[in-house]
């Protein structure tokens, strides 16, 4: 299977509308891989549903899907390390009420934390990795689940680490809190294995990401892809030719 889904990869080219009549939120969506991912959606026909922090970079970004003659973006302005379970469902209350539908949920808001040895780790900035890496997705997972389980082809998509996948010293909670994830995208395809929801995830490999930057600071950032050069995969899986593949973590970058 994992050969099968790099060769569909190596020759997937959307059309302009192959995201056409669906209604995909972002998380992590105001920078980086998310934003660059969130522009595609809209490029492509969907109707992409905007979710960060920083409101400023939202409606920046919203204002360049629209001056494009795209589907305006909703914003969702949310800080995913102190939100509550009850925001998760007003998040989704707000789509039903204002969609009426959700067909795609990628989640890519994470945090660093530190690069340090366990033995000296910090415990609150641990706390607060796994509450927006783990604990968000969680509980986002389950607000969203009922309306994407009423679409005839929903997707979710998680963004991985090889770190996820290989312990590496000094990684911390970012390594821990991506091999969760790798746990629970896994959970999540087996227990919805022969349903219309799918759940993949996606590593896109060095990128030239504000989190690259904090975690190698002395690395020469021009030598790195942009974020728009490694969405491809989850642009895959959110549409139509992903809609065989479920439980898969791959590299965007193999």
């Amino acid at each position: 299977m994992s050969n099968a889904i790099y060769d569909a990869l190596a020759t997937f080219t959307p059309s302009k509308t192959y995201l056409e009549n669906r209604v995909i939120l972002v998380t992590g969506a105001s920078r980086g891989i998310g934003a660059a991912l969130s522009k595609a959606i809209a490029s492509l026909g969907g109707q992409v549903i905007l979710l960060a922090k920083t409101v400023r970079e939202m409606e920046q970004i919203a204002d360049e899907c629209v001056s494009q003659g795209q589907l305006e973006p909703a914003i969702v302005p949310c800080n995913l390390e102190a939100a509550t379970i009850d925001d998760y469902q007003t998040i989704v209350d707000a789509i039903a009420n204002e969609f009426g539908r959700l067909d795609g949920v990628v989640f890519n808001a994470g945090l660093l934390g530190e690069l340090a040895p366990i033995a000296s780790y910090d415990p609150v900035t641990w706390a607060k990795v796994f509450q927006v890496n783990v604990h968000s997705q969680f509980l986002l997972v389950q607000a969203t689940l009922p309306m994407l389980a009423e679409s005839n082809d929903a997707s979710m998509v998680f963004t991985t680490s090889s770190v996820g996948r290989q312990g590496r010293a000094y990684w911390g909670a970012y390594a821990a809190s991506k091999f969760a994830t790798e746990g629970l995208m896994q959970t999540v395809a087996d227990e919805l294995e022969g349903t219309t929801v799918r759940a993949n995830a996606v590593n896109p490999g060095r990128t030239k990401t504000r989190m690259r930057a904090q975690a190698y600071p002395a690395e020469d950032a021009s030598t790195l892809p942009e974020p728009g050069a490694v969405i491809d995969p989850f642009i895959f899986f959110l549409g139509p030719d992903g809609r065989e593949y479920t439980g898969l973590s791959i590299d965007a970058q193999p």
